[in-house]
């Protein structure tokens, strides 16, 4: 497991609020989803996560164990706006930056799939639409409030048993 580089997550969090030139098109189910796909893609594709963040099993999908301490933080300090609008009925967060995000946390790599995973959820999706899904193997398999380790989304696509499987599988096990 990783170690939280909590100074390169809040920039992260930071950015992707930066990013977010409209207020509307980014609440907290959805930044909970940004951060989520740019870690596990990121995850899937390196082997290594961009922050070390770690999530955890909620009703509408898995969540940053650590976002809500540090959006106080960037509150606090200035650097984000918070507020709460009403969306359809329901309260909703909005974030604003305030200051610049310190992007030189990142490399290249790094900034190209944030501002993807930013573009899917935010930009191509619903709330509603992205927490769907999130509702994978991996997250359908987890009890509530149970952590999601990065590394179960190597096997978060389920595929299909063949004979050549078998083969293979019974002579693994009959080999000394």
């Amino acid at each position: 497991m990783e170690k939280l580089n909590r100074s390169k997550f809040k920039a992260l969090v930071h950015y992707i609020c930066e990013k977010a030139e409209d207020p509307s098109c980014l609440g907290s189910v959805k930044l909970h989803k940004v951060l989520w796909y740019s870690e596990s893609i990121f995850f899937k594709l390196h082997g290594t996560s961009i922050t070390g963040e770690t999530f955890v099993k909620r009703q509408h999908g898995p969540v940053s164990r650590h976002l809500l301490p540090v959006l106080d933080e960037l509150v606090f300090e200035k650097k984000i706006a918070r507020g709460k609008v009403d969306h359809f009925g329901h309260v909703k967060s909005e974030y604003i930056a305030t200051a610049p995000a310190p992007v030189d946390a990142f490399s290249a790599e790094e900034i190209k799939l944030i501002d993807a995973s930013f573009e899917h959820v935010c930009l191509n999706n619903t709330a509603k639409s992205i927490s769907e899904q999130t509702h994978g193997v991996i997250w359908q398999i987890a009890d509530i409030g149970e952590e999601i380790p990065l590394h179960t989304v190597l096997a978060s696509e389920v595929g299909e048993i063949d004979e050549d499987d078998i083969a293979w599988a019974l002579g693994k096990a009959k080999a000394p």
